[in-house]
């Protein structure tokens, strides 16, 4: 039930959804007795397209979530386990076109070669399913099995969890399907904006995790102030900050997470 409210409402509120309603349901108004209120709800809708389109709001909304977690540092024994989300698969397209298709968080699977080379004796964990609520659901897992298989990575290192839907059941099924050891040392890779929410979700899930942030989508608190040249892209960046503040809340308050908003552990 979750899953699917979630689906559904997160469609509404991320905010070229919301703008292109509002502007819709001006447009439709209109042509009746209520044109006045049509052309004032138009107006509105096409003043938040700009504001959210052009200006800095998307990156001022991202940048908490992207800095939160810092890159991760190598120091000290090398890790035991590697588990990367998915959320950078397209299940459906690959299937449909024989070959692996990729979306904007590719380089969660371009980290996750790069570690499977760099440490050889640890375990690869892949956890994502289908997040498609109309179509038939297509597992992100195997996609990545084959891939990591394709690029050397021996099949006994490899888990794969094909089954969670959202963030909370990454935690929960990676954490019964690997059992980590008291001690062991394990990274979670995703995107940064995404990392708080997940961090958050693995630490109620009773798996401790060190984050290792990828596919930051700025180059820092210096594109605060930035605007987009192109309203595609000022629209994409908000609604990526958004959906992803909104999981935040939501994770919170049905405690699927740790705290409100995690960040890094503070050592004593």
């Amino acid at each position: 039930m979750f899953f699917a409210v979630s689906k559904i409402l997160g469609f509404f509120v991320v905010p070229s959804n919301a703008v292109a309603m509002l502007c819709a349901l001006g447009a439709l108004l209109l042509l009746t007795r209520f044109r006045k209120a049509g052309s004032r709800l138009l107006g509105l809708g096409v003043i938040f397209m700009l504001v959210f389109g052009y200006l800095s709001l998307g990156n001022l909304l991202l940048l908490p979530l992207t800095e939160r977690f810092p890159a991760w540092s190598a120091a000290g024994r090398t890790p035991d386990g590697i588990i990367v989300l998915g959320g950078s698969i397209d299940p459906e397209r690959s299937q449909a076109r024989g070959s692996l298709e990729m979306d904007a968080a590719a380089e969660r699977i371009i980290t996750m070669l790069q570690l499977a080379r760099r440490y050889p004796q640890a375990r690869i964990v892949f956890s994502g399913g289908s997040a498609n609520l109309i179509q038939e659901p297509v597992s992100e897992a195997p996609i990545a099995g084959d891939l990591l298989q394709d690029f050397g990575t021996p099949a006994s290192r490899i888990v794969l969890e094909g089954g969670s839907r959202t963030t909370a059941e990454n935690a929960e099924f990676t954490r019964k399907l690997v059992s980590p050891k008291p001690g062991e040392r394990w990274l979670l890779v995703t995107s940064a904006f995404h990392m708080p929410r997940s961090i958050g979700a693995f630490r109620k899930a009773g798996f401790e995790v060190e984050a290792y942030p990828v596919d930051w989508r700025t180059r820092g608190w210096n594109d605060a102030a930035m605007p987009f040249t192109a309203l595609s892209a000022g629209l994409a960046r908000t609604d990526v900050a958004v959906h992803e503040w909104i999981g935040l809340i939501a994770y919170w308050a049905t405690g699927r997470s740790s705290e409100f908003f995690p960040g890094p552990r503070k050592i004593n």
